[in-house]
């Protein structure tokens, strides 16, 4: 496991930084269980990570391993449950969020899947969870190409060989690393010699690079302080609950080409246009605030597991009126940081806290910097897919939020781009407020754009109206009457 995926998968264990990933996906009706069961059996068999578990060693004498699991239970892993109630879209993501916040357990493999009938109009639903130590969204997709048939025929293969599991304890594990360490000790001289030697015969190259990476270490954490979190986002709690959006994609590229942007700073900037109305919303506007974004360094030839990727953190200009005028931002901030050599400064702390026990990890990683919003980006499949028979009709993408405001992730499928939007209601304390200015924000950008097409797909975001509060200059007396509208709404809803 590497160090990436070993500080994603410790953090599991807390509720505030667990990084499972999960999604939604609208089935045109129940597929067959059997086939079904069938259908992640043969995957489990093709796709090593889905059977594998992580035995961590009990003395941090080396990296935790991915082993087959020789206890793998696919009822464990595949469930199928009925919606109590109407059916509606609403209460699916409730059902979801319920699911996205029972821990996995952390002695089998990570991922599970559920599939929900009982939805209105006949339909069903698929909401995969996996831990985010598993792999990244890109690789998601390409791991569940296994799922996926493109007709509803399927392709009729034969039943792929069982894996051989491994048995291996803790203890084993850590002895292991002990009996180890002489070689890796080894491994570790040859390497700074090597670089000794190579700092020897080109001590300017050496100690041009240093400065160089230091540099860029500066601009980095430098960018990074520029962001100042809004007060209006500060609160961050354990609840959580899910938004979704549906566009049409060919309508967002061109409304992003129109005003000098790609479907991705589009995207962006409409997601800067519905923060700045939720914080007039509640009087309280800000220039700008930290949005992470992820930048994907997957190369064609690394195979679906593991993370290979890095963030990068901008100050979102969510004050700025004009869509294009924030696509314009948008662009000269990512194109000024995304090659900067420190841009992996995430993977060179997981390295250093690798083998740090999580009492002084977890200190770390409240100490740092809060993003408000990280807002990602996945491509998924362009053509119809279909599950054990069943055609899938849309796809959500529900994030982490480990210590943010929100994930935005938008799954760009079938022609169309669905957003799912998952909260710290902590944060976002008025969910009318924050459900209208989200669609506002993407109409605006398409309206900029020339562009008219309605924002909702088969399941549309239901629209409401919700009330504007005065100016305020106290953030405390806004947060506050703004959370007491939201506490109203919600317990009206129960």
């Amino acid at each position: 496991m590497t160090a990436a995926d070993h500080f994603l998968h410790r953090g599991e264990a807390n509720p505030r930084t667990r990084s499972s990933v999960l999604s939604v996906e609208l089935l045109e009706a129940p597929p067959d269980w059997d086939r079904f069961l069938e259908t992640f059996e043969r995957a489990s068999r093709s796709v090593a990570r889905l059977r594998q578990r992580v035995v961590v060693p009990s003395a941090p004498t080396t990296s935790p391993r991915w082993v087959i699991d020789p206890d793998f239970d696919l009822s464990y892993h595949v469930r199928r449950v009925a919606l109590p109630g109407n059916g509606s879209h609403r209460e699916l993501l409730d059902f979801a969020e319920q699911l996205f916040i029972t821990p996995l357990d952390l002695q089998r493999p990570l991922w599970r899947v559920t599939l929900v009938e009982g939805l209105e109009g006949g339909g069903a639903a698929m909401i995969s969870q996996l831990s985010h130590a598993i792999t990244d969204g890109v690789g998601g997709v390409e791991m569940f190409a296994q799922v996926y048939d493109l007709t509803r025929e399927g392709r009729g293969l034969a039943m792929p060989e069982l894996p051989v599991p491994h048995d291996l304890e803790p203890n084993d594990l850590a002895l292991q690393g002990v009996k180890e360490l002489p070689w890796r000790a080894v491994g570790v001289t040859r390497s700074a010699l090597g670089l000794g030697l190579k700092a020897v015969g080109d001590p300017v190259g050496a100690v041009s690079g240093a400065l160089g990476y230091a540099a860029s270490l500066r601009r980095v954490l430098g960018a990074v302080a520029q962001a100042q979190p809004s007060p209006l986002l500060a609160g961050r709690g354990i609840q959580r609950r899910m938004l979704t959006l549906e566009l049409d994609l060919p309508g967002l590229k061109a409304a992003g080409k129109a005003l000098g942007g790609s479907v991705n700073d589009a995207y962006l900037a409409a997601m800067c246009g519905a923060l700045r109305r939720y914080h007039e919303g509640l009087g309280l506007p800000v220039d700008s605030l930290p949005m992470a974004i992820p930048v994907s360094l997957r190369a064609t030839s690394d195979d679906a597991g593991g993370n290979r990727w890095t963030g990068l953190i901008l100050a979102a200009p969510i004050g700025e009126a004009d869509p294009a005028a924030r696509i314009a931002a948008i662009r000269q901030i990512v194109a000024t940081r995304r090659d900067e050599p420190a841009l992996d400064v995430m993977g060179v702390v997981s390295s250093l806290t690798a083998m740090l026990p999580d009492l002084v990890v977890d200190p770390l990683v409240g100490a740092v910097a809060p993003v408000d919003v990280q807002c990602s980006n996945v491509m998924s499949y362009p053509g119809p897919t279909f599950v054990a028979g069943a055609q899938v009709v849309a796809q959500y993408g529900m994030g982490p939020v480990p210590g943010v405001g929100m994930m935005a992730t938008m799954i760009t499928r079938l022609g169309r781009a669905f957003i799912g939007f998952r909260y710290d209601t902590a944060s976002f304390v008025d969910d009318d407020l924050l459900e209208k200015c989200l669609r506002e924000g993407f109409a605006e950008v398409l309206a900029a754009g020339g562009v008219i097409a309605p924002l909702a797909g088969t399941h549309p975001v239901v629209k409401k109206k919700a009330a504007r509060l005065a100016p305020s200059p106290k953030v405390p007396a806004a947060r506050a009457a703004s959370r007491t509208r939201a506490a109203a709404t919600r317990k009206r809803a129960r």
